[in-house]
């Protein structure tokens, strides 16, 4: 069945709901389902996504989307569609940039605005060892001491599992659970549930809905899906086929050794994928974790 509305895990699709001006209240909405009731946002302005670093060596990092709530406390939204080795080191770099800003001329007391990075993934994090923490869907974290406490509370890092989300609709109890319930079923939805009969869930329908989309947005959706397809199906079966190898070898060479060469071997054989369907390196290296001196000599 041909799908009614746009899939919000391409790059197009997420932004077109959460990160144009006439959608911003969309992002309040979603934003405010995952804050405490004390830290609610009233307004937000959009900023420049790209962030420079203080020289030409420096770095640069990209966001999805950057904003700015009426206290000055700056949100970071991120849509990751690939499981990569630094992921997280990622987030807490692009973290440093709206720190970094706060800094004034002169005299200067040092009290900073609030940061928050949030992260839609496509994927759960392999390093959980117990439950809850391996099913969980959001991960909320601060910078704490030894004992627990918070060391510093205006810093601090959401990120929503969104394979670990599975309630149906007659179990979703909260406002997050609804924006988790649309986001990852909106794609296979032909009809508006009844659940989402509110202002904001209609409009957000509307802007999803391929239907009121000209034929540009139309055709830069396309690329985005196709290229969201092909990284999806590409990882998947190279990484499957990594596994697999690694198993074999594991016979042999113990599990730990066959796991680990199993994984290496993926992301080879992904990055290789990725090269031959004319993946940009920089997207490649999101993808698997290797560097571009790596992927270039593939």
């Amino acid at each position: 069945m041909k799908a009614k509305y746009i899939n919000p895990f391409t790059d197009f699709g997420f932004k077109k709901i959460f990160g144009e001006e006439a959608s911003k209240n969309l992002l309040i909405d979603f934003l405010n389902a995952l804050l405490p009731e004390y830290d609610q946002i009233k307004e937000l302005s959009f900023k420049n996504t790209e962030q420079l670093g203080q020289s030409d060596l420096d770095r640069k990092a990209i966001y999805d989307i950057y904003c700015e709530n009426e206290k000055g406390e700056k949100f970071i939204v991120e849509l990751q569609k690939a499981k990569q080795n630094y992921f997280k080191e990622r987030t807490i770099y692009y973290s440093t940039f709206p720190i970094r800003e706060q800094a004034e001329k002169g005299e200067w007391n040092y009290n900073l605005k609030a940061v928050y990075c949030v992260g839609v993934l496509d994927f759960t994090f392999d390093d959980y060892e117990t439950e809850p923490e391996r099913s969980e869907v959001v991960h909320t974290i601060k910078l704490k001491n030894q004992n627990g406490k918070v060391f510093y509370d205006k810093l601090t890092y959401i990120y929503l599992e969104m394979p670990n989300f599975n309630k149906q609709e007659n179990q979703l109890n909260s406002r997050l659970d609804k924006w988790l319930y649309f986001i990852k079923n909106l794609e296979d939805f032909q009809n508006i549930p009844t659940i989402f009969k509110d202002e904001v869930f209609t409009q957000a329908f509307e802007k999803a809905e391929l239907a009121n989309f000209g034929q540009l947005d139309l055709d830069k959706y396309e690329s985005s899906l196709k290229v969201y397809r092909d990284l999806k199906g590409v990882i998947d079966t190279a990484f499957d086929e990594g596994k697999m190898e690694g198993l074999i070898e594991g016979e042999i060479k113990g599990k730990i050794e066959g796991k680990i060469e199993g994984k290496i071997e993926g992301k080879i054989e992904t990055a290789k994928s990725l090269k031959r369907l004319g993946v940009s390196v920089e997207i490649i290296t999101q993808a698997t974790g290797l560097t571009k001196e790596e992927i270039n000599k593939l």
